[in-house]
């Protein structure tokens, strides 16, 4: 079993596309069954803006294991003022979620980025990170939380509309163990991927977090375990062929596009940093994400 796969699967990498160019073949399927044949069992495929929304829901809908999330990026955030009215855009994202219960798993992915203002200034981020805490109240979704470099707003927005949230996960966690602490006094999970095993100072966050607070994640086809992160160390040999996706032949992965299969070098890594077994690391991170996003499903 393997926990929370939050995947751009909407992302036109997984159809041979690259920078609006064509490398190889479209190998979406060869890539999802991948991920089914090292037990992956769920995969949440994550939307920041409408558009994400209408495609995610469009690639789940036919497919029993993926699910999606309705919400805004942080650097998307003027989606809501470049709409008629951001109450309008609020309505259409409620509609969403009304319209497809059973597969909008949470709201997001959400959040404040201050290392990217360039997309989108500051007070536009916390206005519309904070106005969408009202469909958490709304429709007791879990949030699928975005934080960079902004901690001291995150928490501020966070603790002032505590009582509208039932839940979430720090995706894509990179911080400190302070910081993490901080997002665990709050009752949050922390998601850890590729992005969150890069320094030594990342292992050592990742590893005072407490088990029964760790999702597992790729954020594919973003943040793959490179040679030159700390965490590589711990891995052993790939179980795939990869190639330069100019050079791409079936059945290999395409070398630097991260995918669903390789949360198992997460779980490599983070179980060698903690000391702890992979198999039972697995199974509770699994556990905590069924608790979190399936709480009909959890044991």
């Amino acid at each position: 079993s393997s926990g929370i796969n939050a995947e751009y699967g909407t992302d036109s990498m997984f159809r041979g596309m690259y920078r609006g160019k064509a490398a190889h073949a479209d190998d979406y399927a060869a890539m999802l069954d991948r991920a089914w044949s090292v037990g992956v069992e769920k995969i949440i495929v994550t939307a920041g803006c409408k558009q994400d929304i209408d495609e995610a829901l469009t690639l789940v809908k036919g497919e029993p294991r993926l699910y999606t999330t309705v919400g805004v990026h942080p650097t998307r955030c003027g989606e809501f003022d470049a709409a008629p009215s951001p109450t309008e855009y609020m309505d259409n994202l409620r509609g969403y979620i009304k319209d497809n219960r059973d597969k909008v798993v949470a709201l997001g992915e959400l959040g404040l980025d201050y290392d990217r203002t360039k997309f989108c200034d500051v007070d536009t981020q916390k206005k519309y990170f904070t106005l969408q805490l009202d469909l958490a109240e709304e429709f007791k979704l879990p949030l699928f939380l975005h934080s960079r470099n902004c901690a001291d707003d995150f928490i501020k927005i966070i603790s002032e509309n505590r009582s509208k949230i039932s839940g979430g996960v720090i995706h894509s966690f990179t911080g400190s163990a302070e910081e993490a602490k901080q997002y665990l006094d709050m009752g949050f999970f922390i998601g850890i991927n590729g992005c969150s095993l890069k320094t030594e100072e990342n292992l050592l966050a990742m590893a005072s977090i407490p088990t029964g607070r760790l999702m597992i994640e790729t954020d594919a086809p973003w943040c793959g375990i490179r040679n030159t992160h700390a965490g590589s160390k711990h891995l052993s040999s790939s179980s795939w062929e990869s190639k330069k996706k100019e050079k791409w032949v079936e059945g290999c992965i395409v070398k630097d596009r991260c995918e669903p299969c390789q949360i198992t070098q997460v779980l490599e890594v983070m179980a060698a940093v903690r000391g702890e077994d992979p198999v039972d690391l697995a199974e509770t991170m699994y556990q905590n994400t069924l608790k979190l996003f399936f709480p009909g499903e959890n044991s």
